[in-house]
């Protein structure tokens, strides 16, 4: 039986197959090759049973090329996103509002509860801080037009006027008296924090001195007075308040500025530990700061008392996981978490959004750093670059705080989460900083190249920013410098004659000795520059009024090499295209700051009067 069905099915097959001959036989009329034509269509019916297979194995080889390719994608995209001259300026706009929406959601949905059971609408507290957020972007706006020049002309005066507002609010009946400090202003029912302001005022006069008193000798006692008996003046006024929190904030921005300003480690390290020594001092002077202390250290261990705030904001980053319960969904903020709003509403955040929205956070404030040292690295203005460093370290050192503080790897200190956390004054002073930051990214020397060279973009129409002028040394400066390499070189100027009528060598860079080569370079303890740069600047730049070219032996010059290529603030820098080589005539290799043409820059025409420099 089972033969009998085996040789139908060999019967069948060949059936098939002599059908399938057959047709191809008939399908060729007119050939003299019938046989031929039947294999070659066999062939190809063969090939087309095989096609799908190919396409698929060819379109996984493709996927397989994209994926590997895609972090190469990714890099390149970022790269060429910051090789465009604004981009630096672009990106601080984009953080700025990110950060505004993003705490503005918070608030609501942190304050909603408590807004409600204090005065009867969950909108309260969310709509003072909108009001204050709208007055921060009008300050933002404010800062990112006014001109360098006229903002350090104002630098002192608004350090007076912070210090005379923390006097003010400390007398009784002018300052508020609320939860046993002195801290606030109440105007028309809307409370201001001068402790808050004296921020970016001292950033910003504290930068305006150091970069005043540039020098490569400068001592340590120019670095140091009046900005440290300043700051310990506000240090004891907020104390009085008190205020331990912005008290450590002052100490941040003072530390930062003395750092970038070049303060040697040593007196530095000094400072920081009696800075350390004295937080502690004051922390444990207090009967609620040594309890907090305390049960941060395990000392105390009452989970109702001083570590109840800490416990519960443990229990709400638990609860959380890592993709959170939802937006507005929170349970600690039904009065289990005191200060959901404000100082703890990075727990919030870790229980409706979970880890990742956590990390998420962390990401923006990293990422906001690093433009901001971008910023201060591009920079030339010693003003700009001190001013936004501070700036930077400032908000990064609040946040992380903060965020260090929530997560239990800090004891409690009450800084605010920058720009998220329910604050109008502090909100109101990070946007006048992120302001400065935007100011400072205009001045960047490749965006002053494309804002002066290229027609503004919409934006700039629609907001009627001015044009932004590139940095140039004022006369003082330039004489301050001219001092200091006299003094460096003890006395003697580049090409003066000697006794023998040669010239003496003077150490400065590109200056020939009696051998006709060039001198070596003085030494320089680098002050005011940036610590990534200290490493970088191993041979200094040319001084001014020494001769930037070398004798070869054939009777002929060539220019010195020079490690920093100058810049041209109209045509870029050199060597970055044609286009800006021919739109910058007049840059010099090795000059600091190039000559342009009178038909590139309008303002030489005009009479200068002593104010040669000045912006």
């Amino acid at each position: 039986m089972s033969r009998v069905s085996s040789d139908k099915t060999a019967v069948d097959a060949a059936a098939v197959d002599d059908g399938d001959l057959d047709d191809a036989t008939d399908d060729v009329t007119d050939g003299e090759n019938p046989s031929g034509a039947a294999r070659n269509t066999a062939s190809e019916r063969a090939s087309a049973r095989s096609r799908p297979g190919a396409d698929v194995s060819a379109a996984a080889s493709t996927a397989a090329s994209v994926t590997a390719s895609l972090p190469a994608l990714i890099i390149d995209a970022v790269r060429s996103l910051l090789a465009r001259p604004l981009a630096s300026y672009q990106l601080v706009l984009t953080m700025a509002f990110m950060l505004t929406a993003f705490g503005l959601v918070m608030v609501l949905s942190a304050s909603s509860v408590e807004g409600y059971s204090q005065e009867g609408s969950s909108y309260g507290l969310f709509t003072t801080q909108v009001i204050f957020a709208g007055l921060g972007l009008i300050v933002f706006y404010l800062m990112l037009r006014v001109p360098v020049r006229l903002l350090r002309r104002f630098a002192a005066p608004s350090m007076a006027i912070a210090i005379l507002l923390l006097g003010l609010v400390l007398i009784p009946g002018v300052g508020t008296l609320s939860q046993g400090a002195r801290r606030w202003f109440v105007i028309s029912g809307v409370s201001v924090q001068p402790s808050e302001l004296v921020k970016v005022a001292l950033c910003i006069w504290g930068a305006h001195l150091l970069a005043s008193r540039r020098r490569d000798n400068a001592s340590i006692k120019e670095l140091l007075i009046p900005l440290v008996p300043v700051a310990m003046l506000v240090c004891v006024l907020i104390i009085l308040e008190p205020n331990l929190s912005t008290t450590i904030t002052i100490a941040i921005i003072v530390g930062a500025m003395l750092w970038f300003a070049g303060l040697p480690i040593k007196v530095f390290s000094a400072f920081a530990v009696s800075g350390v020594i004295l937080a502690v001092i004051l922390a444990l002077a207090e009967g609620y700061r040594s309890q907090r202390v305390m049960s941060f250290l395990g000392g105390i261990d009452d989970p109702q008392g001083a570590g109840y705030q800490a416990r519960q904001a443990t229990y709400a980053l638990a609860n959380g996981g890592v993709f959170g319960v939802g937006l507005g969904q929170s349970s600690a903020k039904w009065n289990y978490l005191p200060n959901a709003h404000n100082d703890f509403i990075f727990a919030i955040i870790g229980e409706e959004l979970g880890l990742l929205g956590g990390l998420l956070v962390v990401f923006l404030f990293v990422l906001l750093g690093y433009i901001g040292f971008r910023i201060a690295h591009r920079s030339t203005d010693p003003f700009l670059r001190l001013m936004t460093a501070t700036i930077t370290v400032l908000i990064l050192a609040q946040a992380f705080i903060n965020i260090g503080y929530v997560i239990g790897l800090l004891p409690v200190t009450g800084i605010q989460l920058p720009l998220i956390s329910a604050g109008g004054t502090s909100t109101l002073t990070v946007l006048a900083m992120l302001g400065l930051l935007a100011n400072a990214a205009r001045h960047e020397p490749e965006a002053v190249a494309a804002l002066t060279a290229g027609t503004p973009g919409r934006l700039a129409r629609v907001l009627r920013l001015p044009t932004p002028v590139g940095y140039r040394q004022s006369r003082a400066e330039t004489l301050r410098d001219r001092l200091d390499q006299r003094r460096s070189s003890g006395g003697r100027t580049a090409g003066h004659p000697g006794a023998s009528g040669r010239p003496r060598a003077t150490g400065r860079t590109g200056a020939p000795n009696r051998r006709g080569r060039p001198a070596e370079p003085a030494p320089s303890r680098g002050r005011f520059t940036m610590p990534w740069k200290r490493a970088k600047s191993a041979e200094p730049a040319p001084a001014r009024g020494a001769s930037t070219r070398r004798p070869a032996t054939g009777g002929r010059t060539r220019p010195a090499p020079s490690t920093r290529a100058g810049v041209d603030y109209r045509g870029g820098y050199p060597g970055a295209g044609s286009a800006r080589r021919s739109a910058s005539p007049g840059w010099r290799a090795g000059a600091h700051q190039p000559r342009t043409p009178r038909s590139a820059d309008p303002g030489r025409d005009r009479p200068t009067h002593g104010r040669v420099g000045r912006r």
